[in-house]
């Protein structure tokens, strides 16, 4: 399956930041262990890897096995399946601050879409390498609806 939706442009960003609207601390997930909360700080770690310093880049012999193991799963065309495991930097487990994150993600979800394909095409990855646009896109549009689709918005 072809991603259809393209995380740079506008029309996908309103779309992103609408379904974002549409959960409540209160949501409830249709499979996983996190809250609403938790769901977007986890949402949001992947462009921490992109825009911050606060995680620790693996060194090169671990994003080799990192990109032998996960980089189809993580950037390839294919949905995620539920229940699928996680990398250890997006496991959250504490309680968040729902409103805090939620404004977080969609910062960073409009600024992905300032920043345009330009910024992105062949930029390298925290854990993968360079990235193809198609790639980054499935990066972020597939995690990003994998989970909204999990807490059913």
């Amino acid at each position: 399956m072809v991603m259809t939706r393209n995380i740079f442009q506008s029309e996908t960003t309103r779309e992103l930041v609408n379904r974002i609207n549409r959960l409540t601390p209160e949501t409830k997930p249709l499979w996983g262990k996190m809250n609403a909360g938790q769901v977007l700080a986890h949402l949001c770690v992947m462009y921490e890897m992109v825009y911050e310093t606060n995680h620790k880049r693996p060194n090169a012999f671990m994003r080799f096995l990192i990109s032998l193991v996960a980089k189809e799963t993580v950037v390839g065309d294919k949905p995620y399946p539920r229940n699928a495991r996680t990398a250890p930097a997006f496991v959250i487990v504490d309680q968040r601050d729902f409103e805090k994150e939620k404004q977080r993600l969609i910062d960073y979800i409009v600024r992905t879409e300032k920043s345009g394909e330009g910024f992105f095409d062949r930029r390298e990855s925290h854990s993968f390498g360079k990235l193809t646009l198609p790639e980054w896109n499935n990066y972020f549009y597939k995690h990003l609806n994998h989970h909204l689709t999990q807490f059913g918005v």
